[in-house]
């Protein structure tokens, strides 16, 4: 069996991230196909919070090593402050410190094929040196665009990221989640062009199944109220939801709405005092439920539950489509799409079916379209239309057939790549007991300079990182 050698920062017990779903259902499922995946990911103390309910997914016997990795945050600051050039291009920048040995080691012992580093903006000089030490063929997986116009809005991050990006475009294959990312990257690296792939997201059939067998679904959430269920995170920007409660708060006010009759069920926000205030703020706070995070086969069950499921993506996320639309799909029920018609988020959704689509940003058009969907599920004549026929690559089987043929393809292309080992010995000797001792002093004497200078100077600039 050939052997893959994975670099995921989102790996078990990472939570409150949907990228962990893509990694991890890679590792389940290579297997079939004749590879055997190895992960290089993080301490998990650099996660800001774990869960558990994951960890049972990862397959026995699978080869997973993590490398010494900090969150500079919770870690290096001194009274919750840091030198802004510690948190470049994020707040665990200094996972390269350890991945890259890590990664070289793992390389060493087990010898793999091919590297398939997975998103994350601090691995990318890590699986980038991995690949060039070591001569093996590397494809590098964005997901989703790195770099935009306006984001990220620092321009020292918006200058680190620029420079992964063009950096991780040395590797065999770049690919990405959405067609609009993909034609983005051929237009910004036309080099590249034929080297850029389109990998959907999707589910996984085996896990609803387990949840449809357990009957949990059944279950009703508010009897006597249409729940409509927004799974996942709110971002105050990429999902605005201002415009959808203005357009809440006119439907109250106009009757058209009443308490009781529904509710809007907000679930792992991560923004709920967000939330809470605008449902202040337009006199809506009986309409909303914020709840926490539940683990990922009870947010499943919960998508079966629901009369109705929310998405909310706005126009500056044209090139993306969350990864939890193709669960939505799955689950078969009713979907409002709040989302610019133009996007692929839109384009993704019409092709599965689903017609309620109406922008995020307009209060007026929510305001026509809410009460319509809200009455055709009371009259139960909202059709779930999806199409598992579809030729799109909507459930990880078709995913996984895609992935295969890529390895595939980069294996053939390259040929032969023992020559790896020599090259490698060569690196791990050069990096020899004396070095590391002097990576190690200049380490600490940075981090202890940096918090005596954020502590005794407030020139310096705190940058604080949500992960993607």
């Amino acid at each position: 069996m050939k052997r893959l050698l994975m670099i995921a920062y989102h790996f078990p017990p990472l939570a409150d991230s949907s990228g962990i779903q893509r990694t991890l259902r890679f590792v389940q499922h290579l297997p079939k196909f004749g590879w055997e995946p190895m992960v290089l990911s993080a301490h998990p103390r650099a996660y800001e919070r774990t869960s558990d309910d994951l960890m049972a997914d990862i397959p026995e016997g699978a080869i997973v090593r993590r490398a010494f990795a900090l969150d500079t945050a919770r870690h290096l600051s001194i009274a919750g402050r840091y030198i802004g050039a510690m948190a470049r291009p994020d707040r665990w920048v200094s996972w390269k410190i350890g991945a890259v040995r890590e990664g070289m080691r793992m390389i060493q012992q087990f010898k793999p094929q091919a590297i398939w580093s997975l998103p994350n903006r601090n691995s990318a000089p890590d699986r980038r040196r991995a690949a060039r030490r070591s001569g093996l063929p590397w494809i590098a997986d964005f997901r989703d665009p790195m770099v935009q116009d306006g984001y990220p809005a620092d321009p020292l991050v918006w200058q680190s990221y620029k420079t992964i990006e063009e950096r991780t475009f040395s590797a065999r294959f770049a690919t990405f989640t959405t067609p609009s990312a993909a034609r983005t990257y051929q237009l910004r690296f036309p080099s590249a062009a034929k080297r850029v792939v389109v990998l959907e997201n999707g589910y996984d059939e085996e896990t609803f199944s387990t949840v449809e067998n357990a009957g949990a679904q059944k279950q009703r959430i508010h009897p006597g109220a249409v729940t409509l269920l927004h799974s996942g995170i709110v971002y105050p920007e990429e999902r605005d939801p201002t415009q959808f409660f203005e357009a809440l708060g006119q439907l109250k006010a106009e009757g058209k709405i009443q308490a009781g009759s529904l509710k809007i069920r907000f679930r792992a926000s991560v923004h709920d005092d967000l939330l809470n205030s605008l449902a202040s703020k337009y006199g809506i706070t009986e309409l909303i439920d914020c709840q926490p995070p539940i683990p990922y086969k009870e947010a499943l069950a919960e998508m079966m539950n629901v009369d109705g499921l929310l998405v909310m993506q706005a126009s500056n996320c044209n090139e993306q489509i969350p990864a939890k639309i193709y669960e939505y799909l799955r689950a078969n029920r009713p979907i409002l799409a709040l989302t610019d018609p133009l996007g692929d988020t839109a384009a993704t959704l019409r092709h599965a079916g689903v017609g309620d689509i109406v922008r995020l940003d307009s209060a007026s058009d929510i305001v026509k379209a809410l009460p319509a969907f809200v009455d055709a599920i009371r009259r139960s004549s909202v059709l779930c239309r999806f199409r598992r026929s579809s030729n799109r690559p909507h459930e990880k089987d078709e995913l996984r057939n895609w992935q295969h043929c890529l390895i595939r393809h980069c294996r053939n292309d390259l040929g032969e790549t023992s020559h790896f080992v020599f090259a490698l010995a060569f690196c791990l000797k050069a990096e020899n007991m004396l070095s590391r001792v002097i990576n190690l002093l200049v380490a600490l004497t940075a981090i202890t300079l940096g918090g005596f200078l954020a502590l005794n100077y407030p020139l310096g600039r705190s940058c604080r990182l949500a992960v993607s």
